[in-house]
């Protein structure tokens, strides 16, 4: 649906630190898998993180950024992924939630 890249990863962390915590373990987790980001942006305010791998970009919300932004609904019509393996709790969309 996107001419920039294949698909997107959203989530949400409960905090600030939270969502720092979570970009933060991405970047490693990907780097070990030989994955490198070409950007991250707002790591330092760690409310709206966005982390990008080319192909996927990778955001990472607090509570109220993700609402003001709502990129769930932006992208109403993309294909939904599940995350295999996780368990958490189901969105206010039916999504699942990260």
């Amino acid at each position: 649906m996107a001419s920039y890249c294949d698909g997107f990863v959203i989530c949400t962390g409960t905090s600030r630190r939270h969502v720092r915590a979570l970009a933060e373990g991405i970047i490693e987790d990907l780097r070990a898998l030989g994955y490198k980001p070409s950007g991250v942006e707002g790591l330092d305010a760690s409310r709206w993180i966005l982390i990008d791998f080319g192909d996927v970009l990778v955001h990472v919300f607090d509570e109220p950024m993700r609402g003001f932004y709502d990129l769930d609904a932006l992208w109403a019509d993309a294909k939904r992924v599940p995350v295999l393996g996780a368990a958490v709790p189901r969105g206010e969309f039916g999504q699942t939630r990260v």
